[in-house]
C-alpha cells in the first residue's frame, strides 16, 4: 500500500484561525497591554480551573496575547500556555508558541524528531478553538488586573 504525502489543509487552518479571532475578542475585550483577565471555569460539580487571557502587545494591527489555564492537576503536569497573534486586518489569531515550543510549520513529516504530526499547526489551533470555546462556555469573569512589571 503506497503512503500518500500530507497536503496541509489551508483552508480549514484558515477557518480555524477566524473562529480562534472572534473567539478572542470576545473574550479579551478591551483589556490593553500588560492587562489580564481571570475566568473562573465551573460545572456541574463546582470549579475546576481558571482561564488566563493577558494581553501582551497591543499595536493597531496586531494584539499578541498568551492563553495559560492553572488547575487541580498543576503540581502533576504543566497546565497548558499559549502564545497567539491575532491579526486585526485580517480578522485571524494563530498559535505561535505552545508551552515554549515556537514557529511551527505547516506541515512535518513523520516520524521526525520533536515527533509533532504532520499537521501539527493545524492541530494547535484546533485545541486554542476547543479551549477558548470552553472558557465561553463555562467561565466566569472574575476581575481585570495588571501583569507585574
Amino acid at each position: 500500500m503506497a503512503r500518500t504525502a500530507y497536503v496541509t489543509d489551508l483552508k480549514g487552518l484558515q477557518g480555524e484561525c477566524s473562529a480562534n479571532y472572534l473567539r478572542l475578542v470576545r473574550l479579551l475585550g478591551d483589556l490593553g497591554a500588560g492587562e489580564t483577565r481571570e475566568l473562573e471555569l465551573t460545572g456541574g460539580r463546582g470549579r475546576f480551573g481558571t482561564l488566563w487571557l493577558s494581553v501582551l502587545e497591543r499595536a493597531p494591527y496586531t494584539t499578541i496575547a498568551r492563553v495559560s489555564q492553572s488547575g487541580l492537576m498543576d503540581a502533576v503536569i504543566e497546565p497548558p500556555c499559549m502564545r497567539v497573534h491575532l491579526y486585526h486586518d485580517v480578522r485571524m489569531a494563530e498559535v505561535t508558541d505552545f508551552q515554549r515550543e515556537r514557529h511551527f510549520n505547516g506541515r512535518y513529516r513523520y516520524p521526525n524528531v520533536r515527533m509533532f504530526q504532520p499537521d501539527e499547526k493545524l492541530q494547535l489551533n484546533r485545541f486554542l478553538g476547543e479551549w477558548l470555546a470552553h472558557g465561553l462556555e463555562h467561565g466566569h469573569p472574575t476581575n481585570v488586573t495588571e501583569l507585574p512589571g
